[in-house]
């Protein structure tokens, strides 16, 4: 595996999975522990709150903390070589400089202003710290695949079971192919319900189409977050845009698939083998493309010059 992937490690892209997450009923409120402790905090943050364990978080009791603030949002995990927000980076420096470096960090942006949850040894145990931020704000720069991947941090939740082949170990589902010149993620969601396409959208209103393009439009955007659930959110260290900047539209709008191209294809009527939703070029070549065919199965490709 080791001796395949490096060969890659200019082009390689990560396939993926949704983050695990606990069963636990989320709570609204706050960790009850709240910590007082500003040491743990810097800039215009604000510490929210921390929960303690005496010995090192089991990973259930650890989802269900996260679970229990964060609600139905998504917790991200942040990528030290990744693009730094500034806000964010207010809180980690200090962190990042003493002797207790974070083990992990998590942002969730599903709520009026972004939370942050960090990870900490204390003593012989760890704890969670909670922060809001008021922004996150780092200015949109090019989309690079990282230089360097570690195949055992990149495929961290991936068994592989061929020279070329990973399956994710919680979903079988979500996979990826590895070969010279490509790296091919493929999600399969079964029972959905085909993508239908209207046969007189030609013949309709202005305010008609608008009301079609818009839906088509919710549509896709849906699938596009959850192919960034897939095939962003359970990799790590593979580009150079954290979790959360593939969500906005200053990051990604000139990549995402134009309303005139929708148009097109509704004008046609027929639904094409595939809808690319995002599509994309590095400075060093590689090419990358989000795409599904409507009816269960999405894919991310990435070729190699």
């Amino acid at each position: 595996m080791r001796g395949l992937l490096l060969v890659l490690l200019a082009a390689v892209m990560c396939f993926a999975a949704p983050a695990k997450q606990s069963s636990a009923k989320p709570a609204k409120v706050a960790p009850t522990n709240v910590a007082k402790n500003t040491a743990y905090t810097s800039g215009s943050a604000k510490i929210l709150g921390a929960v303690d364990s005496k010995t090192p978080f089991s990973g259930d009791r650890l989802f269900a903390v996260l679970d229990s603030v964060g609600g139905t949002g998504t917790w991200m995990e942040w990528d030290v070589n990744g693009v730094q927000d500034p806000s964010l980076m207010e809180v980690l420096d200090p962190m990042l400089k003493s002797d207790n470096k974070p083990e992990m960090v998590w942002v969730i942006v599903e709520r009026e202003k972004p939370l942050v949850a960090v990870l900490l040894q204390k003593g012989r145990g760890e704890v969670i710290v909670f922060y809001e931020l008021k922004s996150l704000d780092a200015n949109p720069i090019a989309l690079e695949i990282n230089k360097v991947l570690n195949p055992d941090v990149v495929f961290r939740d991936y068994e592989q079971i061929s020279e070329t082949e990973f399956v994710h170990r919680d979903k079988s589902n979500l996979k990826v192919v590895v070969t010279s010149k490509t790296i091919h993620f493929t999600y399969t969601m079964k029972g959905e319900e085909p993508l239908k396409m209207p046969k007189d959208f030609s013949s309709m209103t202005f305010v008609e189409k608008n009301s079609v393009l818009r839906d088509f439009e919710d549509y896709f955007k849906y699938e596009y977050s959850l192919m960034l659930r897939a095939f962003i959110q359970s990799t790590r260290a593979v580009f150079n845009w954290q979790p959360w900047h593939w969500y906005l539209k200053e990051w990604n709008g000139k990549f995402m698939m134009p309303r005139a191209e929708l148009e097109a294809v509704l004008a046609r009527g027929i639904a094409p083998e595939s809808f690319t939703l995002f599509k994309a070029k590095t400075k060093q070549g590689e090419s990358i493309s989000f795409k599904t065919n409507g009816n269960g199965f999405s894919e991310l490709i990435v070729t190699r010059p």
